[in-house]
């Protein structure tokens, strides 16, 4: 009994001289002191000097442009470089014109032909060239290729479709139907349009979805499998909650995108027939180069970007609020 006693002592003793861990300061932080502050600072310097050209370059072409605009909405600046500070008469112009009213109704019929249409295509492509398991990367870049076509050439090419003794005249024929005039009816040239830049624009989410279905782990789908599960219910339960983030992604780009539409309708239709087409940015453009009201183009340019904010916040916080 004495012995187990003095052994007890001995332990306690050397547990009251043995430092405890939680008492200790972490390693790293005590060696990070005692380094001087000039060389904990060298490497978080070199990789900002490595980024600093990039940085000013987009600090300069995109904040100071951005901070601008917005100064410049409140001017009635001249092409002289003459200016007035008006307050807020643009944006009271603004609301009060029709000219505005018309594209932006022009700008959401153009959006929404455009976005569920690039969206559903990309994904089924998507989903076609991940079954796929021989020439894959042919179809992929046989598909990817309009994309990286400029917008002048595709509406060149389409405008030619597009005529009334064009390619796609000439198919309806074959079934006793038009000739149709794709860009001089009001209430077919938006959807018109919006199948070009489709056409133009959808590899690019086809690949940003590819990529998402490649970083499914496969066994999720065999246990699926294994259980019973068709292909409806496997995409249903399996491939589309997991492919959220890059669906997420495509519909701000595409969304964007859509409200940014100017090359398709310049090349195509100028706007026309009657306005129909007369969308936001081209009358950006309009009130800037053509009539050079550059306080106005300002103006629109703003409220331009908040309806794009907007849009994309309700996006976020239908689609994506569980993973972000």
């Amino acid at each position: 009994m004495t012995d187990v006693v003095e052994r007890r002592g001995r332990s306690s003793g050397r547990n009251a001289r043995r430092p405890s861990r939680r008492s200790r300061p972490p390693a790293g932080r005590a060696q990070r002191r005692d380094v001087p502050w000039r060389q904990r600072w060298r490497e978080p310097a070199a990789g900002l000097l490595f980024v600093l050209p990039m940085l000013v370059l987009f600090v300069v072409f995109r904040f100071v442009p951005a901070f601008g605009a917005i100064g410049m909405s409140l001017t009635d600046y001249k092409i002289s470089g003459e200016w007035e500070f008006v307050g807020a008469d643009n944006y009271t112009r603004l609301m009060d014109d029709p000219v505005f009213h018309a594209s932006l109704r022009a700008t959401l019929v153009y959006a929404a032909v455009y976005v569920p249409l690039t969206v559903v295509l990309s994904l089924v492509t998507a989903l076609l060239l991940n079954a796929m398991v021989r020439n894959i990367g042919l179809f992929r870049g046989a598909l990817f290729l309009p994309y990286v076509t400029s917008f002048v050439l595709a509406g060149v090419i389409w405008l030619w479709v597009y005529q009334l003794d064009g390619l796609l005249n000439g198919l309806l024929a074959k079934v006793d139907v038009g000739p149709v005039d794709f860009l001089g009816d009001t209430a077919l040239v938006l959807p018109s349009l919006a199948v070009v830049s489709v056409w133009k624009g959808f590899g690019y989410s086809m690949l940003i979805f590819v990529a998402g279905l490649k970083a499914i782990p496969t066994e999720y789908l065999e246990a699926a499998r294994m259980d019973g599960a068709g292909p409806w219910q496997r995409f249903r339960s399996i491939v589309l909650p997991l492919l959220r983030p890059a669906l997420f992604f495509v519909l701000v780009v595409e969304t964007i995108g859509a409200f940014q539409v100017f090359d398709t309708i310049y090349v195509m239709t100028g706007g026309g027939p009657t306005r129909a087409s007369y969308t936001l940015v081209y009358g950006l453009f309009d009130q800037g180069f053509r009539f050079f009201d550059f306080g106005y183009a300002a103006t629109m340019g703003v409220v331009l970007f908040l309806i794009v904010l907007v849009v994309s916040l309700v996006q976020r916080f239908v689609l994506d609020r569980e993973q972000t």
